[in-house]
């Protein structure tokens, strides 16, 4: 008799387990999808770009007084002693550690820039798919997007409500 009461019990409580995980709601979005159409992404996107541009035309600007200082110290090297030539070429290197150095530096500047512009954008999208998702009374949300490991995706999709929750 005890045993039973004991499987009546657990029975009991895997039912209402049960009954619980069928009323959770599950739905799905694409980030990725929802982000790019953000219109503060598309603005991120250009100032990235034109930082990058910068950047760019900077160093192309070192490389030619490089090369050209180089062309210039090749063509003077007969008529240099050796100690001239010693200190150029010490000088070209300098000026080739410089440029790794500056395009370093502005490879970190781009990749600390990009996550200041991003950061407030991702929040903004996450606080979205949590209201909208909360007012469909929504438990629990998957990125759809690809390569995140949602396999099938058939279930609410929240990409256009939270859109309309953004205005976009």
């Amino acid at each position: 008799m005890k045993q039973f009461k004991l499987l009546l019990v657990a029975m009991l409580l895997f039912v209402g387990a049960t009954t619980v995980n069928a009323q959770s709601k599950v739905a799905h979005i694409d980030t990725q999808a929802l982000v790019e159409a953000m219109p503060e992404m598309k603005a991120a996107q250009s100032q990235l770009e034109k930082l990058q541009k910068t950047y760019d035309t900077e160093i192309k600007s070192m490389y030619k007084e490089l090369e050209t200082k180089m062309a210039q110290y090749d063509a003077e090297a007969g008529n240099k002693t050796d100690e001239e030539n010693q200190k150029r070429v010490v000088e070209v290197q300098g000026m080739q550690k410089s440029i790794g150095d500056y395009r370093n530096q502005a490879m970190q500047d781009l990749q600390k820039k990009e996550v200041d512009l991003l950061q407030p954008i991702l929040e903004k999208a996450r606080a979205a798919i949590q209201k909208v998702a909360r007012g469909q009374g929504i438990q629990y949300v998957l990125d759809s997007a690809t390569g995140n490991g949602v396999i099938l995706a058939d279930g609410t999709d929240l990409l256009s409500s939270v859109k309309q929750e953004l205005g976009i």
